[in-house]
């Protein structure tokens, strides 16, 4: 594509990004819009008064020697009032234009964290989490930039073309030399534009790398400092924002560059209106009075000059990041929900059926094919198989954190993919084996959002063996527990999550190795009470030690993301000698290394 029609089409895009600001605040635009031509045209008045007065007051007063009172307190009160309704302008359109652009961002970041939470775990997976960071914020803000300058852009173009009207009914010849400028200005505006959308571009680009870095880096702070990765993990981040710092200051020169040139040309064309107009005067073909008006008024041109290029300085940033966010919002991965309510029984628990289910991150490459099985009501089973072979991956399914590429997953005969937004949540609760604990109180982590008493909080924790701990800490239920829970171990973490979960009375638990940071002994104590005081829920559980499969009423035995036996724990055993090696591996373990 030919520069000239980059330049065409990044300023096109840019105008269309601010429509869509103007659409959805339009009141508060005209608000804004109103107090800067409001700005604009006293501004321009300001050009007449000085005329008016160089021409009833200065040269009279030269000519007599002396100036009369009235006609100083006519000047004063026009310059006054003049600048008391330029403020008020002023007032109107930075006002406006702020309110405008704060409530586009924070309707953008809602929207963004919205889509956020609606698209599948399969579209995050693909998605490094410092761009989606970036996305939500220094995009929002790029493309939001210019909605600052634009209502006060708007408005002068009002003030220009009102001061070129005033300068051509002043003086046709001064007005033509003064306005040679013009397509200076415009060339230089079509050059900062080809000169700096590429660099705009890759500007958000690594702004988001280095926001993935620093994201990956945080999260993985204890790993970082026990392998002593501190200098290699500085060296990485330094090399990405030398890269950002780089790019960013090759904008700045060429932007530093354009402004002088954007503000040269307007005094160019003052002097070229002096010195025409010297010739004019002494000719006898003009006034002072009118070279003053023309001289002045160009420089008032030259500041809606300037506005309307800083205005398209930031339209290649402003199309960059709306692009990128835009790319977000309309990302069509989000899951299809139907209309049914939560299945409601008799029983207690749920009834899940999974038919050939098949599922791969890759479709390539399957994790999960023809599985099949079936979790009466108020039954507990055990996933049981060697790492990846597909475990976790089920739990996933089995929540609808991800849909199968073939296959059904039900629960009380309801397809999930049926089910309503929010209906799953209703009846199914997920214990992942890593605890996400919020900055809250104890009671904010267990409860979350659903109303329940002190009394249900703490009948949860008694099930999840939590409540002698609680009740140890300062504060009780009211102990806040720091970001991320790092005020507890992780099997306290794991505990307080699986509370989380029973507060729900769910009718279908998944327990994705929940229990893999606590002793054997309280492991057995949480699942003996769930068995007795989960409401009779259904169980799913991924486990490892033999103490946990041993107390499931069934087993299903995954490897390679296929069902290679299922039943009782007991006839796995005798039958299985794979099965046996696996779930005689832990126990086996120690012996073999103390020998």
């Amino acid at each position: 594509m030919p520069a000239s029609s980059r330049d065409r089409s990044t300023t096109a895009a840019g105008l269309k990004v601010l429509g869509v600001a103007i659409r959805r605040e339009p009141w508060v635009f005209t608000v804004s819009a109103v107090g800067s031509v409001l700005f604009g045209a006293l501004t321009v008045a300001d050009a007449w008064v000085l005329g008016w007065s160089t021409d009833h007051v200065v040269l009279p007063a030269f000519e007599t020697g002396e100036v009369g009172a009235g006609a100083l307190w006519a000047v004063f009160g026009l310059f006054v009032g003049v600048a008391i309704l330029r403020a008020v302008g002023i007032v109107a359109r930075r006002l406006g234009a702020g309110i405008m652009q704060y409530r586009m961002e924070a309707h953008y970041r809602r929207a963004v964290t919205r889509q956020y939470l609606s698209l599948p775990m399969s579209w995050h997976h693909r998605h490094p989490t410092g761009v989606l960071l970036s996305n939500a914020n220094s995009d929002v803000q790029a493309a939001w930039g210019p909605v600052a300058p634009l209502p006060m852009a708007v408005g002068t173009i009002a003030m220009m073309v009102v001061a070129v009207a005033q300068m051509l009914l002043t003086d046709v010849v001064l007005a033509v030399v003064g306005l040679m400028v013009f397509p200076a200005v415009i060339a230089v505006n079509l050059w900062f534009q080809r000169v700096t959308s590429p660099l705009m571009t890759r500007v958000q680009e690594l702004r988001g790398e280095v926001s993935e870095i620093a994201h990956e880096s945080f999260e993985g702070a204890l790993v970082v400092k026990t392998l002593g990765r501190e200098a290699e993990e500085t060296e990485r981040f330094a090399r990405r924002t030398a890269d950002l710092r780089d790019v960013a200051i090759e904008a700045g020169r060429r932007r530093a560059l354009f402004d002088p040139l954007l503000n040269a040309l307007p005094s160019i064309g003052v002097l070229l209106v002096l010195v025409v107009g010297v010739v004019r005067v002494l000719d006898g073909d003009t006034d002072a009075g009118a070279v003053v008006t023309v001289a002045y008024l160009l420089t008032v041109v030259a500041f809606p000059i300037r506005s309307i290029g800083w205005l398209l300085g930031e339209l290649p940033r402003s199309v960059v990041g709306f692009d990128r966010v835009h790319a977000v919002l309309e990302e069509q991965a989000g899951m299809e929900y139907g209309v049914s309510p939560a299945p409601r029984t008799a029983a207690g628990g749920a009834l899940l059926e999974v038919e050939n289910v098949r599922y791969g991150y890759d479709a390539a490459v399957p994790v999960l094919q023809d599985v099949s099985f079936r979790v009466e009501p108020g039954r507990t089973v055990a996933l049981v198989g060697p790492t990846a072979s597909g475990k976790s991956t089920l739990t996933a399914l089995l929540s609808r954190l991800v849909d199968p590429a073939a296959g059904h997953v039900r629960i009380d005969g309801t397809d999930l993919r049926d089910l309503a937004p929010g209906a799953l949540a209703e009846v199914l609760a997920v214990v992942p084996q890593t605890a996400f604990l919020f900055d809250d109180t104890v009671r904010g982590n267990v409860a979350l959002g659903v109303d329940v008493t002190d009394d249900e909080v703490w009948a949860a924790l008694r099930v999840a063996q939590a409540d002698g701990f609680v009740a140890r800490l300062p504060q009780g239920l009211d102990t806040p527990l720091g970001e991320r829970g790092t005020t507890l171990s992780g099997g306290q973490r794991q505990r307080l999550s699986l509370a989380r979960a029973l507060v729900r009375r769910p009718r279908l638990l998944v327990l994705d190795d929940a229990t893999s940071a606590v002793d054997p002994e309280v492991e057995a104590r949480i699942l003996a009470a769930l068995r007795e005081g989960a409401d009779g829920a259904t169980v799913v559980v991924v486990a490892y030690r033999k103490a946990t499969i041993s107390l499931a009423d069934e087993v299903v035995h995954l490897d390679q993301g296929r069902i290679v036996d299922r039943g009782p724990h007991a006839a796995l055993l005798e039958r299985s000698p794979a099965y046996a090696r696996l779930v005689n591996a832990y126990e086996a373990l120690p012996e073999e290394v103390q020998a």
